[in-house]
């Protein structure tokens, strides 16, 4: 097995070799069956990255407009959040559950977020596994395959991807992830599952907060129509794709100015949510009290050593530092502090002064701040003038 992912990672493979090994990787375990549940069910899927809390907004925001999205999401890794640790820090709320309760939330709310089934692909878990100490995680049929089987199982009928691309994700090269989107794009379609997937920028966090509890936050405040400008540019940009792939045959503009106008700003999103944490077992009263969330003991900031604009921040750096304050995990096992992270004070483009506050860090651990601090510190690129600030949208991959 070693010796084909090596073969693969040095040969590649065409889309049909692809969608074998991906194909071989559904019939490995379960498959989700959501044809009780009526109307087009759509899935969500980003490629990972830091500050992403994107599903925990446009799930209830597509749910609220009508269509049904059945959600399975990861947990963090490295320098990337993951989903499922971040709904966790809401109390009470349950990611783990038997498929035929999932399915009965998605058929009674029309929505469900929960963790990555175990009986769903286990043969991408080992494959990943024998991936991880062969050094051949990062080739983009494998990589395909394994997102594509998970979306396949899920039961889904049609999918949207967020493939992002920079500093903070895995896919650092804009004609890399055209590759990949394409691949997943052309995967979908062999199997049925009409899949539109959109490049999105992670040169910088996104919103403001990194990190599990603080993330949720920032969601909430997005649902009450308070959100940071890249998050709500990017969840109505996935939120009209889902849309129209579930058969709404407006067009992408008039969509998009719907769900922020009249889902996203009159609260109808965040009343979504709160029906699906009520639903999940969460206490639904934290929407109204965000202190009912974790928070950290200790709070220390890092600060701007010149005056000037902000030119870069290295995300990767950003999502690194939040792993160390305990935010995240480097193997899979390993526990997290839902109340730790950091939240970014000066964005791409803000100007700075000397002394003023970049990143504020929290954690329960006081000891993480100076390595996390000096990290921070490496990420941030202080200059003269003002960078070009393009939009966090780069494109759209439609199968051709």
């Amino acid at each position: 097995m070693a010796a084909f992912l090596m073969a693969v990672y040095f040969r590649g493979m065409d889309v049909d070799e692809t969608a074998a090994l991906t194909k071989a990787l559904v019939n490995s375990g379960e498959k989700v069956d959501l044809t009780a549940v009526p109307g087009v069910k759509i899935d969500k899927h980003s490629t990972g990255g830091v500050g992403d809390k994107t599903t925990l907004v446009l799930v209830p925001l597509v749910a609220s407009a009508g269509v049904t999205v059945a959600k399975m999401s990861g947990r963090a890794l490295g320098h990337t959040g993951g989903t499922a640790d971040k709904l966790e820090s809401i109390p009470g709320f349950k990611t783990e559950m038997p498929l035929n309760e999932f399915v009965e939330i998605v058929s009674k709310v029309g929505a469900a977020l929960i963790g990555q089934s175990k009986e769903l692909v286990p043969g991408d878990k080992k494959l990943y596994a024998l991936r991880d100490v062969t050094a051949t995680v990062d080739s983009i049929p494998l990589i395909a395959s394994s997102v594509m089987s998970k979306k396949i199982a899920a039961g889904c009928d049609a999918v949207v991807l967020d493939v992002k691309v920079g500093s903070g994700a895995f896919m650092k090269d804009i004609e890399e992830a055209r590759k990949l989107a394409s691949l997943m794009v052309n995967l979908g379609s062999f199997f049925g599952m009409p899949t539109t997937a959109v490049l999105s920028k992670m040169d910088q966090p996104l919103g403001f907060a990194v990190g599990n509890a603080l993330e949720v936050k920032e969601a909430i405040s997005t649902l009450k129509g308070e959100g940071p400008e890249d998050l709500v540019e990017l969840c109505i940009e996935l939120g009209a794709h889902m849309l129209r792939l579930s058969g709404d045959k407006r067009d992408l503009l008039d969509i998009k100015i719907d769900l922020e106008k009249n889902f996203l700003k009159t609260g109808r999103a965040l009343d979504k949510f709160r029906e699906i944490v009520s639903a999940q077992g969460g206490d639904p009263t934290v929407l109204e009290d965000l202190d009912k969330l974790p928070k950290a003991e200790h709070i220390s900031c890092v600060y701007s050593e010149k005056d000037g604009y902000v030119a870069e921040i290295d995300a990767e750096k950003i999502g690194t530092a939040a792993m160390i304050l305990g935010a995240g995990r480097i193997k899979k096992e390993q526990p997290i502090d839902h109340s730790a992270g950091l939240i970014i004070k000066k964005k791409l483009g803000d100007k700075v002064q000397g002394g003023e506050v970049l990143v504020e860090m929290h954690s329960n651990k006081k000891e993480t701040f100076l390595r996390a601090g000096e990290l921070i510190n490496t990420a941030f690129k202080i200059k003269e003038f003002k960078p070009h600030m393009p939009s966090t949208i780069i494109e759209t991959v439609t199968q051709q």
